[in-house]
């Protein structure tokens, strides 16, 4: 619009004096014709085509197209973009447009990513209610390194935490983040720690010496394939893991435990949702008889992060193809890391405010499904080139574990609106609690690498999970 152009135009940081302006496109076609500060609007959104054309004609070709707005963005088409960009035509954003808060974080210009051209416009949230919950706490977080993780250390850093701890079993990953936040929020007291949250003992001592207020726990084997070749690990990491962090985060004394759960979690058909939704009930168990409130927050894909197809399809299309899916009619749920993450900041912080116990787990309204097919004819389009000419795409057949298509809430599950871009997922009975001795048998066969064991235990103690009535529950 107009006044975001003005806005520009006349900030004090001097980006638009340090950029030759040729002209300004809005949605208003009546607007055509008016001065911005000194600055013509050359027409409207819908006549970027002519507009273009009249410029390279002129001999004033632009090198970059700013989006002052978010609307715009998507109505300008894969292709149209891809074209620009191979051109040579730079496609800019103000820093901060899809990070939390009211406005940009600082002047500066940025790329915009691969990952917002093929989201949505995302949803925007007052950070009031994360600075409440995050500020002068101290907070650890678990799978710090990974692309949810790192995003909740901004996040959380941004939000005024008077400590946060980095704890990742990825050395890579965790000097990566620790460098990072030193960089950006160098006030902002810290301490990296390289642990594995399988190791019962190593996280005791952790929790017991950092004496968190909060804890976010995202550290997850994720990706379906790899955990479906390796069910002994997935259970080892995703279900005892998340025993021991909710189990020593309540013995330090944490008022909040937050699990990063998934859609893959509801009616699973990998091992990876399997051992998650284990997780979510593990998880809940510790919220009762304490003064430890415990959240659950269950998303789907997220664009960028490390178990998005999008680097797969960008590593296929720079190859030259071809780009490969395993079944045309295959969708999903998809949002940017930054959005995924200040929701699950949004709705941790509204069930802390709140004094009864947490009816069900979170879920983050993800839009509308996406068919991988469209993404993957998108992200062609986007670098210019045109599906099944230019680049190939192959089906290639669906693979152990994976679903057509994914759901935010299960068959036993209840909805209803909890805030802004958040559901809540009621069970319609109480989920059977997890015996010490199922975790134990489930423990000694993944330890002994009993691959048949661990699914035939996993997936029996999901059924009752599952369960429509106290009955079945029980059994």
């Amino acid at each position: 619009q107009a006044s975001e152009a003005e806005a520009f135009l006349r900030a004090p940081d001097g980006l638009a004096q340090r950029y030759a302006v040729v002209g300004v496109l809005t949605p208003e076609a009546r607007e055509t014709g008016d001065e911005i500060r000194g600055v013509c609007v050359l027409g409207a959104i819908g006549q970027f085509d002519r507009v273009m054309r009249q410029l390279r004609d002129g001999g004033l070709s632009p090198a970059a197209v700013l989006f002052l707005a978010e609307a715009p963005l998507g109505a300008f088409g894969a292709e149209r973009l891809g074209q620009l960009k191979s051109q040579g035509v730079r496609l800019l954003r103000r820093q901060g447009v899809v990070e939390m808060g009211d406005g940009p974080t600082n002047g500066a210009l940025r790329e915009i990513s691969l990952e917002e051209l093929l989201s949505r416009p995302p949803v925007r949230l007052d950070p009031a209610p994360v600075q409440a919950l995050v500020s002068g706490r101290r907070v650890l977080v678990t799978g710090a390194g990974g692309s949810i993780g790192s995003e909740l250390c901004r996040q959380i850093a941004a939000s005024g935490a008077a400590h946060l701890t980095l704890v990742d079993a990825s050395e890579a990953n965790l000097f990566l983040i620790d460098r990072e936040l030193a960089e950006a929020w160098p006030q902002l007291p810290r301490r990296e720690a390289l642990c594995d949250v399988r190791d019962e003992g190593r996280v005791s001592r952790l929790m017991a010496s950092e004496q968190p207020d909060i804890v976010f726990h995202a550290a997850a084997l994720k990706h379906v394939p790899m955990v479906e070749s390796h069910p002994c690990e997935g259970v080892r990491t995703n279900v005892l893991g998340t025993r021991n962090v909710a189990a020593a985060a309540k013995a330090a004394g944490a008022s909040h435990f937050a699990l990063i759960s998934t859609d893959k979690a509801v009616a699973p058909a990998s091992v990876m949702g399997a051992t998650k939704r284990a997780a979510e009930a593990l998880a809940r168990q510790f919220g009762g008889g304490g003064d430890m409130r415990v959240g659950v927050v269950r998303f789907g894909n997220v664009l960028g992060s490390a178990g998005s197809v999008v680097p797969v399809f960008r590593h296929q299309i720079a190859r030259g193809g071809p780009v490969t899916l395993t079944d045309a009619e295959v969708e999903r749920y998809f949002m940017t890391i930054p959005e995924a993450v200040s929701l699950v900041l949004r709705a941790v912080a509204q069930s802390a405010a709140e004094t009864a116990p947490p009816a069900g787990v979170l879920t983050l309204e993800m839009g509308e499904p996406v068919k991988i097919i469209d993404l993957a004819r998108r992200m062609i389009e986007l670098q210019g080139l045109v599906p099944d000419k230019d680049i190939e795409i192959r089906i290639t057949g669906l693979r152990p574990g994976e679903k057509l298509t994914e759901a935010l809430v299960d068959v036993n599950e209840t909805a209803a609106p909890k805030t802004d871009g958040v559901i809540e997922a009621t069970p319609l009975v109480p989920p059977p609690r997890i015996e010490e001795a199922v975790l134990a048998s489930l423990e000694a066969s993944a330890l002994a690498g009993d691959e048949f064991g661990v699914r035939t235990q996993l997936f029996a103690l999901v059924e009752r999970l599952r369960a429509t009535t106290a009955e079945t529950a029980a059994v």
